[in-house]
């Protein structure tokens, strides 16, 4: 099955994104997402559909840039975040379906 990458550029549309990808991987793909620019402040609030993506194996990484753009730092971010870019997102997930959120 093709992996799924998902890129969070904001807020708006972090519901429906946090939705496919969740029921991606409750099917069984292996699905990435990166949260770019200020959609890095939605991995600080406590929302139950980035904890089930979580727990269902989704890969969430957080943009290092927006972190540093939004004052927040990487080590209060929920267990199972990384942190990276989106050059190396773009590179690991060459072979990805994607979606923008």
């Amino acid at each position: 099955m093709t992996p799924l990458a998902v890129i969070v550029s904001g807020r708006d549309r972090l519901a429906a994104a946090l939705g496919v990808a969740a029921a991606a991987a409750a099917l069984g793909r292996d699905v990435a997402m990166l949260f770019d620019g200020g959609s890095v402040t939605a991995l600080f609030d406590a929302d139950p559909a980035l904890s089930i993506a979580l727990d269902l194996g989704v890969r969430i990484t957080a943009c290092q840039t927006g972190l540093a753009d939004a004052g927040l730092a990487a080590s209060l971010l929920p267990d199972g975040v990384e942190t990276g870019g989106m050059v190396g997102f773009l590179r690991t997930h060459a072979d990805a379906q994607w979606l923008l959120a």
